[in-house]
């Protein structure tokens, strides 16, 4: 059975930027062993797997290790290959995950923009843990349904930012997030993620429902520039909604063709 891939770099408009993601276009829905080994052998940091409904699109994400709830970079880049190579004319597309409801993103122009719910977070007592892992203290730590986050003096600090990814894998959480006010742009970020196979993310877009609106009310203003400083960097605009989020930014296709799967793994058991 041969299903059609795309390699897409997400918040990005140059190649070899941003974070790249793998998108599969699937007729049914595949075992979850079968998925989980495609995104293995696809080694990024993300694999979204997306299936056509009479209202959108059904989408599931996978690292190279575990299913994750929620993805922003990766459901960026299958809206791209939506509304690029499937004949979609219209410029708001619904997807729908099984954890997270319902996700719409919309085109304007070149850039695209994703409604996810905003993260719920507390403010906590730093663990130790994370303090010597991260080999800094934070100003502020925070902890969300998924994520710690921990808020550090200053832009160089995040550049600067050597942790230890074993200490930080033992934290019980999908990641970690490293966040300061920018000094070109309003908030700067890095995110770790060893507990998800993947120490570095080069862009994290769900991230950005728990930095938004942390950096929205620190600054008082619901209207963000952001820069994720990987490697590869990644720019994203964030709106603060309240309850809701809108993160935009670019994609760009790096690869298009076709994958062999055994017919045997084919499955009709929808999500």
């Amino acid at each position: 059975m041969q299903i059609r891939m795309f390699q897409v770099d997400a918040f990005t408009d140059r190649l070899f930027g941003g974070n790249p993601a793998a998108v599969c276009l699937l007729e049914d829905w595949l075992p979850e062993t079968v998925m989980q080994a495609i995104a293995a052998e696809n080694n990024l940091a993300e694999t979204s797997f997306i299936l056509a409904t009479e209202v959108g699109y059904e989408i599931r994400w996978f690292t190279p290790t575990v299913e994750v709830d929620l993805c922003g970079h990766a459901t960026l880049a299958a809206a791209h290959v939506v509304f690029k190579y499937l004949d979609f004319r219209e410029d708001e597309v619904s997807f729908h995950s099984r954890v997270s409801g319902k996700l719409n993103v919309k085109k304007d122009g070149a850039m695209l923009t994703l409604d996810f719910p905003a993260d719920s977070f507390e403010k906590i007592a730093t663990p130790a843990l994370l303090s010597k892992a991260l080999g800094i203290e934070p100003m502020e730590t925070w902890k969300g349904k998924t994520d710690f986050m921990a808020v550090l003096p200053s832009e160089s600090d995040i550049i600067n930012l050597k942790p230890d990814f074993k200490l930080l894998g033992e934290l019980k959480a999908r990641g970690i997030i490293v966040t300061a006010e920018g000094t070109d742009t309003d908030f700067v970020s890095r995110f770790f993620a060893p507990q998800s196979g993947i120490n570095e993310d080069p862009v994290t877009g769900s991230a950005h429902t728990t930095l938004t609106p942390y950096w929205s009310r620190e600054l008082s203003k619901d209207r963000l520039t952001a820069v994720q400083l990987s490697e590869r960097k990644g720019y994203l605009w964030c709106t603060n909604m309240g309850a809701r989020v809108a993160i935009s930014g670019h994609a760009i296709t790096y690869l298009q063709g076709q994958i062999e799967v055994p017919a045997m793994a084919k499955s009709r058991v929808r999500i």
